[in-house]
């Protein structure tokens, strides 16, 4: 009898190296839903408000839409680490008040008031980091306690050293012009003025996005806020990642926080109470979960630009304004509900 050779069974195939078609990549993408939103959005506004497509109107949503996103780039990476900062809107108004008031109660040079903000300002979001890796407690309350905090120094100490609610005029001081160059000046750019804060809010997502997706910090990131306990079995030094991540929103209030000293020369202390909200729903709306390990610094900035197509929007269209929030929590809806379907529909295709 003749023997009966049975061929071996070709190993299967890893399906982690298959290859995936362009459509399931771009499915996967955090950004999709934001991306589609912001062209919506945009058509919409363009047929509604004949003064929307205008160059400078243009060039102003841009501002509107920069002065939120810096502060959503900072948030957007915290939120990926799978934590909060409701202190992030007071923060920008404690940096400008600190550099104010400090460069003119002592008659300095106000770069010299700019540098002592920012450790003043990258000290409060270490101390955001260290209070939440000690304590244990979730960065919601952490946050909260420091947001109450800096709201009422923000008040107080401006009362009792200015005897006003407001910081008094830097305009006249050293510094400021070549200060206002750098965090508040208008550029020309084709023609149309385009604000610096446009170029720094471009230049913080691009790094941002080189951080998270060519670095090992940006997995790191992505490993803390998605899974912590296995992150720290495998020797990612989750309370470092932490702290920096705290930082970074630190960082990017005190960059808004020179911008809102040199653009406008005085500080109102009860500015940014509210803004934090703002900065959450923009980096929300670009894909970024609400339970961390999902999302990115892009999606973020397409947020805050939908944020400031609304924001403009509605004024060039002469609606009431009063109706901006009720668009910005239906956005906020319609952007959650979307990025939800697209992520567990990409998650049954594998």
């Amino acid at each position: 009898m003749g023997q009966v050779v049975v061929e071996p069974s070709a190993p299967a195939a890893d399906e982690r190296l298959a290859r995936q078609s362009w459509a399931r990549r771009l499915l996967a993408r955090p950004e999709l839903g934001a991306l589609l939103g912001a062209v919506a959005v945009f058509v919409f506004f363009s047929l509604v408000a004949d003064a929307f497509l205008r160059a400078e109107s243009f060039s102003t949503v841009l501002y509107a839409s920069s002065t939120f996103g810096i502060m959503a780039v900072g948030v957007s990476l915290l939120m990926i680490g799978g934590e909060f900062d409701l202190s992030a809107g007071v923060m920008v108004t404690t940096s400008a008040l600190v550099a104010a008031l400090v460069s003119y109660q002592l008659t300095l040079n106000l770069w010299v008031g700019v540098a002592l903000s920012l450790v003043v300002t990258l000290g409060l979001g270490f101390l955001n980091g260290l209070l939440y890796v000690k304590t244990g407690l979730p960065s919601f309350i952490i946050t909260l306690a420091t947001f109450f905090m800096l709201a009422g120094g923000n008040l107080g100490v401006t009362k009792a050293v200015t005897g006003n609610v407001a910081s008094d005029s830097v305009r006249d001081m050293d510094g400021f012009s070549s200060a206002r160059a750098v965090f508040a000046s208008d550029l020309d750019i084709g023609g149309v003025n385009v604000n610096i804060t446009v170029l720094w809010w471009l230049l913080l997502v691009a790094v941002a996005t080189w951080i998270l997706l060519r670095t090992r910090i940006g997995n790191w990131i992505f490993a803390v806020g998605g899974a912590p306990a296995s992150a720290r079995a495998v020797g990612v030094p989750v309370d470092r990642v932490k702290i920096g991540l705290f930082m970074g929103v630190a960082l990017c209030a005190w960059l808004s926080g020179m911008h809102l000293v040199f653009a406008f020369a005085t500080v109102q202390s009860g500015e940014g109470v509210g803004n934090e909200f703002f900065y959450i729903i923009c980096a929300v709306i670009g894909g970024c979960l609400l339970t961390g390990g999902y999302g990115s610094a892009v999606g973020a900035a397409i947020g805050a630009f939908i944020f400031g197509m609304t924001n403009k929007g509605i004024v060039y269209a002469e609606w009431n304004p009063d109706w901006f929030k009720f668009f910005l929590g239906a956005m906020l809806l319609v952007a959650t509900v979307v990025n939800l379907v697209v992520r567990r529909r990409v998650e049954q295709a594998r």
